[in-house]
C-alpha cells in the first residue's frame, strides 16, 4: 500500500484538523452562539405538512426562482443579486473559490472566526492578519493598507469572536479604496440591525453574507443566503453546487419568513439578558469586551482552559477561545434563556474561586 498522500495538495499538511470544537454533554449549553429559543411545535407541523404533500423523489428546481425572490423581498433586494445556500459558510466557500488561489492575498482581521483563515490556505492564498487594537475594535488605517494589493478583504461584524463592529461609512472608504472584494460576513445582524447590503448595489466588490441559523433558530437546517451586484452573481454562481438547498429547508425558511415576528420576537430579551450578563461579569472585575452579538467575550486573570473545565463539571459548557490570536485568557458564552444565564453566572463564580492561576 502507498502512503505518501503525494495526491494531496501541500497547504493542507498545514490546514488539516484546523477546524476544532470541544463538545462534551452539558445540561448547559452556550458554546456555539445559537438561538436558545426553538420554533414552536405549530411551526414545525406547518412545515411537515408542506413537505408530505412535495415530491420527495424530484429533485428541487435547478434555480428555485420563486424561492430567491421570497428570500429577496424580505432582505428589501433584487432576486438577481441573492444566491442561497446550505448556510451561509457553503457561500463563503464558493466566493473564494472564484476568487483565491496560490499567490493571491486574503486579509482577515485577528481575531475572528477561524473558518476563515482555514479556508484560505486550503485554496493556497497568502493569508494576511490585520489585528484588532487592544479594545478589540476595527484597525481601518491597517485594512485600507492590507487591502490595496489584496484579492480579497473578509470582515464579520459584529466580529466572532469578539462582538464588535465596523462603521458603515468607515467600511465604505474601505471599498472604495481598493479593488479587492470585500465578503461581509453579517451572520449577527439581526442582534445588531445594522448592515452592508445597500454597498451591493452600486459597488461590484462587496458581497453580504447573512444566515437564518441565529435570529431565525434554524441552525440545525442549514440556511443561508449572499447578496451582491447583480452583475457578479453569475460568477459566483458557477462556483456553487446545483440543488445545494433541500426541499425541507425550503419550506421551513418560507414558513420562518412568514411567521417572522414569532421567530424572531425573542430578539429583545436575547439583547436585554446579553446587557445583563455584561453588567454581572464586570461587577465580578472581569474584562469584558463590547458585543453587538448574542454572545460576550471576557477575560480573568485565571486560566481560562481551567476555568471552563470546571464549568462543564458543573453542567456548563461555554467556549474556550484562549488558543485563538491575543485571547489567551478569554472565554465566550453564548446568551442564553434567563435561566441558562443564571447557570452560567453561578458556575463561573465557583470556577473562578477554584482555579487560583
Amino acid at each position: 500500500m502507498r502512503g505518501t498522500l503525494s495526491f494531496l495538495k501541500p497547504q493542507l499538511r498545514e490546514a488539516v484538523g484546523g477546524y476544532k470544537l470541544d463538545v462534551p454533554e452539558c445540561p448547559i449549553k452556550l458554546n456555539q452562539n445559537e438561538n436558545p429559543y426553538d420554533w414552536p411545535s405549530s411551526l414545525k407541523q406547518a412545515v411537515f405538512e408542506r413537505v408530505r404533500d412535495m415530491s420527495w423523489n424530484r429533485y428541487p428546481p435547478f434555480v428555485p426562482a420563486a424561492f430567491v425572490a421570497k428570500v429577496a423581498k424580505y432582505v428589501g433586494v433584487d432576486p438577481g443579486q441573492v444566491l442561497v445556500g446550505n448556510g451561509s459558510n457553503e457561500l463563503m466557500y464558493a466566493v473564494f473559490a472564484c476568487v483565491l488561489e496560490p499567490r493571491r492575498k486574503l486579509v482577515i482581521t485577528q481575531p475572528t472566526f477561524t473558518l476563515y483563515a482555514l479556508l484560505g490556505k486550503v485554496f493556497g492564498a497568502d493569508v494576511v492578519d490585520v489585528p484588532l487594537d487592544a479594545e478589540m475594535r476595527f484597525d481601518l488605517p491597517g485594512l485600507e493598507i492590507a487591502a490595496k494589493d489584496a484579492a480579497c478583504v473578509i470582515i464579520a461584524t459584529p466580529n466572532n469572536p469578539t462582538g464588535s463592529v465596523i462603521d458603515p461609512m468607515e467600511l465604505e472608504h474601505l471599498v472604495a479604496s481598493s479593488e479587492a472584494l470585500f465578503v461581509i460576513d453579517e451572520a449577527y445582524f439581526d442582534f445588531h440591525g445594522v448592515s452592508a447590503l445597500e454597498l451591493c448595489a452600486t459597488h461590484k466588490n462587496v458581497v453580504v453574507l447573512r444566515t437564518f441559523s441565529k435570529a431565525f433558530a434554524t441552525a440545525g437546517l442549514r440556511f443561508g443566503f449572499m447578496v451582491c451586484h447583480e452583475a457578479v452573481q453569475p460568477y459566483f454562481a458557477t462556483a456553487k453546487l446545483p440543488y445545494n438547498v433541500n426541499i425541507f429547508t425550503m419550506a421551513a425558511v418560507e414558513v420562518a419568513l412568514e411567521q417572522a415576528n414569532v421567530l424572531k420576537g425573542r430578539l429583545d430579551e436575547i439583547k436585554r439578558e446579553r446587557e445583563r450578563v455584561i453588567r454581572v461579569l464586570k461587577e465580578r472585575g472581569l474584562h469584558v469586551y463590547p458585543s453587538r452579538a448574542n454572545f460576550v467575550l471576557f477575560e480573568s486573570d485565571k486560566n481560562a482552559r481551567k476555568l471552563w473545565e470546571k464549568m462543564v463539571k458543573r453542567g456548563v459548557l461555554v467556549r474556550d477561545v484562549s488558543k485563538y490570536p491575543r485571547l489567551e485568557r478569554a472565554l465566550r458564552v453564548s446568551i442564553g434563556r434567563p435561566e441558562e444565564n443564571d447557570a452560567f453566572l453561578k458556575a463561573l463564580e465557583a470556577a473562578l474561586v477554584e482555579v487560583k492561576k
